[in-house]
C-alpha cells in the first residue's frame, strides 16, 4: 500500500500524509498495529529516522496511538479533522450518488397516509411487507424473469444484502471470486465473513478476463462469485451475454453461487438502458436496491433467489437485523408504481452529466486517459502514473474528498487510477475539476517517482 509513497517532498511528511490517507480511506482499519520503525525503515531502505519523525506527525495529529512496549497503533483523532471535509466549502466525490428524486416527498407523504393499515402488526418482519415483494416480482417478470413474491427478500439496501447472503452461503475459509477492481464495499463484506479472496480483471477498454474467470472457477472452485455484470463500478462496462452465460454454465458445474450485483443495472446509458436479469442466462442470486436511482436515504434493498435460498437467508436474519422499516418499504412500493419513468428521467440526467466530464477532463487535463462509460455513474481515469493516492491527498487539501484508486482493489493496486463521478450537478462538478486541476498541478511539481515493481498493478 506505500509503493510509491514517495512523492518528492520532505521524506518524512510524504510518508505521513501516504499513512494517514490510508486511514481515512479504511484501507488501513482504525486499531492496525504498524510495524515497527526499524522494519519499516528496512522495508522502505530509508534512515529510521525517517520513520520515526513520520510516527511522530501522525501521533500529533491523532493519527497515531504509541504505547512503550506494544507499539503504534492506528487511529481516527478523537476531533476527527475529516468531519471538516463535509462542512461547507468541501465537496464530496468518494460517493457515486444522485440526489434525490422530485417525487420522494410526495411517496413520503402518501405512504404515512397507507401506515395505519399495518399498525396492528409487530412491525418487525424478516422478508418484507407482502405488496412490495409482490411489486418487486412482476418487475422482474416484466424485465425478463418469471419470479414470484416467494423469491423476494426485502432488506436494509444493497450492503446490508451483500453482507447478509456472504455470511450465509460461505463459510470461512471459503474462496470467493471477485471483480478486480471492485465496489470496496462489498469486498469488506466478503473479508468480514471470512472469505479467500480470488480476483479476476476488469478493465475500461477490454472488460472482464474471460480466460482469468474460466481458470479461477475451474482451479479454486470458490464457494462465492460477487459480480457486477451490468454497468460495473467503477469501470461503467457491461458484461456481453454470451460471457454471462458462460460464467453462470461454469459456476452450476463448480458448485460456485454467483451474487450479481444489480444496484446500476438499469443506469445504462446506450439506447434505452433495459438489460435482462443477470439470473435470466443461469442460477444466480440477485441484489438489488433504491440507493443509486431513487436516493441513498432510502435504505431498502432487496434480493431475489430461490425460494430455498430465501428461506436460508430469513433463518439467519435476526442475527444481525429483524427487519426493513416499513416506511421505508411504503415509499418504495409507490414509486415503484413509476419507476420507467424515474429511470428514464435518471438516465438522461446522467448522460449529460458523463458529457460534461468528459469534456472538462479532455480540456482541462488531456495527459489523463479518460474512458467512455456505458453506464453507471463514474468513469475510470487512467492517469498515467502511480500517483492515485498522492493525488487523492492533495485534492483533499484543495477541498475535496475524492478515493484513491486503490480503495476499489482486492491488493492495494491502481495507483494509476481514479474513480470520477459524473451523478453530480454542473456547478459541483465544474468545482471538483477545477479542485483535481490544482491538486494534479501540486502533485507535478516534483518529478513523479518511479516506484518498486508492482506485478499486481501491473496486469491491469
Amino acid at each position: 500500500m506505500l509503493t510509491g509513497w514517495r512523492d518528492g517532498g520532505v521524506a518524512y511528511t510524504s510518508l505521513a500524509g501516504r499513512i494517514r490517507l490510508l486511514a481515512l480511506d479504511g484501507r488501513v482499519a482504525a486499531g492496525t498495529r504498524l510495524p515497527a520503525e526499524r522494519e519499516l525503515a528496512a522495508q522502505l531502505a530509508v534512515s529510521r529516522t525517517t520513520v520515526t519523525a513520520a510516527y511522530a506527525e501522525l501521533r500529533e495529529a491523532g493519527y497515531l496511538l504509541s504505547t512503550r512496549g506494544s507499539g503504534s497503533v492506528v487511529q481516527l483523532p478523537f476531533k476527527v479533522p475529516v468531519q471538516t471535509e463535509f462542512q461547507p466549502g468541501f465537496l464530496d466525490f468518494s460517493k457515486a450518488t444522485l440526489p434525490a428524486i422530485p417525487g420522494i416527498v410526495a411517496a413520503a407523504q402518501q405512504s404515512v397516509e397507507q401506515l395505519p393499515t399495518y399498525l396492528g402488526d409487530s412491525g418487525f418482519d424478516p422478508v418484507g411487507i407482502p405488496a412490495l415483494r409482490e411489486a418487486l416480482a412482476e418487475r422482474y417478470t416484466a424485465r425478463g424473469l418469471p419470479t414470484e413474491s416467494d423469491q423476494i427478500m426485502v432488506t436494509i439496501g444493497a450492503q446490508h444484502a451483500i453482507a447478509l447472503i456472504a455470511r450465509t452461503v460461505m463459510a470461512r475459509g471459503d474462496r470467493a471470486l471477485i471483480e478486480n477492481p471492485t465496489y470496496p464495499h462489498a469486498l469488506d463484506s466478503l473479508k468480514a465473513a471470512g472469505a479467500r479472496l480470488v480476483p479476476v480483471s476488469v478493465t475500461s477498454d477490454g472488460g472482464w478476463d474471460e480466460l482469468a474467470i474460466e481458470q479461477a472457477i475451474q482451479r479454486t472452485s470458490p464457494s462465492l462469485g460477487y459480480l457486477m455484470p451490468d454497468n460495473h463500478n467503477p469501470t461503467g462496462v457491461t458484461m456481453p451475454v454470451e460471457l454471462k452465460q458462460k460464467v453462470l454454465s461454469l459456476a452450476a458445474r463448480h458448485g460456485t453461487t454467483i451474487i450479481a450485483d444489480e444496484t446500476m443495472g438499469e443506469l445504462g446509458l446506450g439506447n434505452d438502458g433495459r438489460v435482462l436479469p443477470f439470473a435470466a442466462h443461469g442460477s444466480a442470486i440477485l441484489v438489488g436496491s433504491v440507493g443509486k436511482t431513487v436516493w441513498g436515504g432510502v435504505r431498502v434493498g432487496w434480493i431475489r433467489a430461490d425460494r430455498t435460498v430465501i428461506q436460508r437467508l430469513v433463518r439467519a436474519r435476526s442475527a444481525g437485523d429483524l427487519g426493513t422499516p416499513l416506511l421505508e418499504q411504503l415509499i418504495v412500493l409507490n414509486l415503484l408504481r413509476d419507476f420507467d419513468s424515474i429511470l428514464d428521467s435518471r438516465r438522461a440526467y446522467l448522460r449529460e452529466g458523463r458529457a460534461r466530464l468528459e469534456r472538462l477532463l479532455h480540456e482541462r487535463l488531456p495527459e489523463w486517459t479518460v474512458p467512455h462509460a456505458g453506464g453507471g455513474l463514474t468513469t475510470w481515469v487512467n492517469l498515467g502514473h502511480a500517483v492515485s493516492s498522492q493525488l487523492a491527498l492533495a485534492a483533499r487539501n484543495e477541498g475535496l474528498v475524492i478515493a484513491a484508486g486503490p480503495r476499489f482493489g482486492v491488493d492495494g493496486a491502481f495507483e494509476r487510477f481514479l474513480r470520477i463521478p459524473f451523478s453530480y450537478s454542473a456547478d459541483e462538478t465544474e468545482r471538483g475539476v477545477d479542485a483535481l486541476v490544482r491538486a494534479w498541478a501540486t502533485v507535478g511539481r516534483h518529478p513523479f517517482a518511479q516506484p518498486a515493481p508492482d506485478f499486481a498493478s501491473s496486469v491491469v
